[in-house]
């Protein structure tokens, strides 16, 4: 039993070596996941989305690809609000 464990294991490693998602982000911010690496032919991205379905999109758009698990999600900067001082003519009102 232990002898059959040894190669089933090392076996489903190297088989989700091979399901690898890629994060493909746009020039407008946004972002595509794939479920194969995007192929570069001519000036096309060719990628396969998650329903399985081919998909091109134009070399020109793409910022950058990168493997899911290395992809970072974006966070916008959050905005600041200044401290509203009181004037020392509103200390009477309190």
């Amino acid at each position: 039993m232990k002898l059959l464990a040894l190669p089933l294991l090392i076996g489903l490693l190297a088989l989700s070596g091979c399901a690898s998602h890629y994060v493909m982000k746009l020039n407008s911010g946004s972002q595509i996941t794939t479920a194969s690496k995007p192929q570069l032919k001519g000036n096309l991205y060719t990628y396969k989305d998650a329903k399985g379905e081919t998909r091109f999109i134009p070399a020109t758009r793409v910022r950058e690809i990168e493997p899911a698990s290395m992809a970072a999600q974006e966070s916008k900067p959050k905005r600041v609000k200044e401290k509203h001082k009181h004037k020392w003519y509103y200390l009477w009102l309190t």
